[in-house]
């Protein structure tokens, strides 16, 4: 469905949460709900749902609600979580096999291809079925097959050297856990920096005001 508008970020990021609700609410077997119901359950407003749907013109229909079976469809289309991404994973130390252990990277819409680092005792060892490879032969695996997002699990330091030798090499995006801010928006390529940290300060607020 296209976009009535252009849509903010606030929004984006919400859509993820929606669409796991919506797994959710098909796998107990729910086959419509209102915007009300799903509120409740998201503790969101009716209002804020019926928003942010109407970003992507609306799915439900006045006095019936939301099809479930559509709208994760729905969701799932403007997510892209069926265009057939694939992913490799740089830096293959405790995070980066914590990843490739327990993240299911086909449900966020990635086939993860491999992992590379380079730690030579690390080349041909697998992790949650992925095969480690040496960082050497990096570039060719870009260049022969092109997979589109990178996940940075790298050490901070030389990590904006390093993604913009990737994005030269045709990668589209990166989920960056290397602990420093990555912008390549200047280059046209998306990037998720992600700081658990960042979560953790805010839980620690929340947690001394109720004090």
């Amino acid at each position: 469905m296209e976009r009535k508008q252009e849509v903010s970020k606030a929004v984006i990021q919400r859509l993820p949460r929606y669409y796991r609700n919506i797994c959710e609410l098909k796998a107990e077997g729910v086959q419509r709900i209102s915007s009300r119901a799903l509120a409740e359950r998201m503790g969101l407003t009716a209002s804020q749902i019926r928003q942010d749907f109407n970003c992507f013109g609306g799915f439900g229909q006045q006095g019936y609600g939301y099809n479930v079976d559509k709208l994760l469809e729905e969701l799932g289309s403007i997510l892209g979580l069926h265009a057939g991404r694939t992913a490799i994973l740089l830096g293959a130390g405790n995070l980066g096999r914590a990843l490739l252990n327990n993240f299911d990277f086909s449900a966020s819409g990635f086939r993860l291809l491999c992992a590379f680092d380079a730690n030579p005792e690390l080349t041909g060892k697998k992790f949650g079925g992925y095969e480690v490879r040496h960082s050497d032969t990096l570039h060719e695996f870009l260049d022969q097959h092109k997979p589109d997002v990178v996940v940075l699990t790298i050490p901070r330091g030389n990590a904006p050297e390093i993604a913009r030798d990737l994005v030269d090499h045709g990668v589209r995006g990166l989920w960056n856990f290397t602990g420093e801010d990555l912008h390549l928006e200047g280059l046209g390529v998306p990037v998720e920096n992600v700081h658990l940290s960042d979560s953790m300060m805010t839980l620690c607020h929340l947690v001394s005001t109720e004090g």
